[in-house]
Parts: structure tokens; C-alpha cells; sequence
């Protein structure tokens, strides 16, 4: 029943951000990640994991680049096929150090003397399909970033400040959640702003 109405959710939330024109998408995203970039958490961070963006996600390439700008170590994730988890990477050129994915997203190219581990990780970009007020998170389905916070918070590390970036149209009454999936501290939208009330980590 859960699955079930996650994947209703996840259809309407994606149908909504499909619908945005380009140009409305473009400047909200600006927006967005603008708010996203001078929040003191981020300012503060020197290690900052982002994410490639895709389709009508929210576009993230600036946000890259300026992190790379300031001089922060920027850390990506890359989908590990064989053990179905992220393994992070950091990236120094976005020419030079990325590749596309399974799914044709770009990820970084697996150099292991690049790998990064969450611990050393202080702001994390978060993406997702859906958030709700309580900054509860619907993600694609795969659980890749629930299971990359989860072992980290099984195995004791406090998890870096998580926030995502969304469009208003993302933002769902209320998002079904089971145990394993984990909120984020904060959203962001173009017009509005959540953070979470229970500061559990």
C-alpha cells in the first residue's frame, strides 16, 4: 500500500515539475539554489556534496561551479551497481571528472583516490521528487540516499546538514514514509522556506 501510493505521489510531483516552462523553472532554480548557497550552514561548509541534476530537476550546474569557485571540495555521488549504493568522489573539474551514468546522468568517474566518505562531508545538496512541511523526503524509488544516511547513522557518525532544493509544485501535503526513509533538515523552495522541528540526527 505504501509503495503503492509513493509511486502515485511520485508520478503527480514529476508530472507538476515536467509541466513548468523553461524559463519559470530557470529562475525559480536560480532562486532556489541562491537561497540554498547563502544559508550559513552552506558558507561555513568545506566540503559540500552536491548532485548532477537532470530532466526538470532544478538545475544545479551554477551551484557546482561555485562551489568550485569559492574553493570548497565539491563531492558527488555515483551509483555502485554491484553493492546498489552511492559511493562519493570528489570532483575538481566538471569537464574533466565526470561521466555519464546508467541513467545518463552525469556522475564522477570511479578514481579511488578520489573517494570521499560521507564523515567528511559538512553541507549535503539533496535531491528528491517530493518534500512535505515536516521535510519529510520522496525520492526516485531506489533508496540510494535513505540507505548512504542510514548506514552512516547506524555505524554512529553524525550525518552532515541535509537540505534540499525544490520548486513549489514539490511540495506535497504530505509525503508516505516508512522506517527507513529518512527526512532532510531543510527545504527550500522559490517562495518559501522548512525546516525541521525534531532535531534528531
Amino acid at each position: 500500500m505504501l509503495k503503492e501510493q509513493k509511486t502515485e505521489l511520485r508520478k503527480l510531483l514529476i508530472a507538476a515539475r515536467d509541466a513548468l516552462n523553461a524559463a519559470s523553472r530557470d529562475r525559480a532554480a536560480q532562486l532556489i539554489l541562491k537561497k540554498i548557497a547563502g544559508d550559513p550552514a552552506c558558507r561555513a561548509a568545506r566540503a559540500v556534496m552536491a548532485y548532477c541534476s537532470f530532466g526538470s530537476e532544478l538545475d544545479t550546474r551554477r551551484f557546482l561551479e561555485a562551489t568550485l569557485a569559492e574553493g570548497k571540495m565539491l563531492v558527488l555521488p555515483r551509483v555502485d551497481q554491484s553493492s546498489k549504493s552511492l559511493k562519493l568522489y570528489r570532483v575538481a573539474d566538471l569537464a574533466a571528472d565526470l561521466q555519464a551514468g546508467k541513467w545518463g546522468i552525469l556522475e564522477p568517474k570511479p578514481d579511488e583516490e578520489r573517494r570521499v566518505e560521507i564523515g567528511s562531508v559538512d553541507f549535503v545538496l539533496v535531491p528528491g521528487v517530493g518534500f512535505d512541511a515536516q521535510c519529510n523526503r520522496l525520492g526516485y524509488g531506489a533508496g540510494f540516499y535513505d540507505r548512504l544516511f542510514g548506514d552512516a547513522q547506524r555505524a554512529g557518525m553524525k550525518l552532515p546538514l541535509r537540505i534540499a532544493g525544490a520548486f513549489d509544485c514539490q511540495i506535497a501535503a504530505s509525503v508516505p514514509v516508512s522506517e527507513t526513509d529518512l527526512p532532510v533538515d531543510g527545504v527550500m523552495t522559490e517562495t518559501r522556506e522548512y525546516q525541521r522541528t525534531n532535531e534528531e540526527n
